[in-house]
């Protein structure tokens, strides 16, 4: 029992020392957001629903890779001493939301919903910010409840349309931009 107690112990303090995101990577993947929305605006790319979908799919990986490369850079600059695969475990919370947003964007794409996507795509990030509540810095809790609600606004208000990327480029180029100067402030 006591060594029950003492894992979950253990557990707690390591997620509430995650120091792992990068507000920088952060800032990074809303300018890449902003980007896109510019490049598909001003017809760089193609004005079609799959164009807009692989520039959509490279910004996300983009950030991703962003996002997760700067928590190995983290994880692997930690000492020998301190370095605990523990702390990672705050990074599978999202994938319930994440997994579920996936499966949501095919549903829509299978349906030709495509104009729901933007707003499907912020509420589900918007809950992905709100499940690091404990592990990040209290402010960017407010995060998640924008995303939620530019994300009800998109799917509520009519003549969203997925051809137009601005909704999509302003939304995350301002929380992104937010959330990475909370972490660079919260770690000052």
């Amino acid at each position: 029992m006591r060594q029950e107690v003492r894992r979950v112990r253990e557990i707690v303090l390591a997620r509430s020392e995650f120091r792992g995101y990068s507000g920088r990577a952060k800032m990074v993947g809303g300018a890449a957001a902003l980007g896109a929305a510019a490049l598909m605006h001003f017809e760089v790319v193609p004005r079609t629903t799959e164009a807009h979908l692989r520039v959509w799919g490279m910004v996300c990986a983009f950030t991703v890779l962003a996002n997760y490369g700067a928590v190995a850079y983290w994880f692997l600059k930690e000492s020998q001493g301190e370095r605990d695969w523990m702390k990672l475990s705050t990074m599978l919370d999202p994938l319930p939301s994440l997994v579920v947003g996936g499966i949501l964007t095919l549903a829509l794409l299978g349906h030709g919903q495509h104009d729901l996507l933007f707003g499907t795509w912020m509420c589900i990030y918007g809950l992905v910010h709100t499940v690091h509540r404990t592990s990040l810095p209290p402010p960017i809790y407010a995060i998640g409840p924008y995303y939620v609600i530019c994300g009800s606004v998109c799917l509520l208000l009519p003549g969203t349309i997925f051809l137009n990327p601005w909704p999509m480029g302003i939304v995350f180029f301002v929380g992104e931009l937010l959330c990475g100067l909370l972490i660079v402030r919260a770690r000052r």
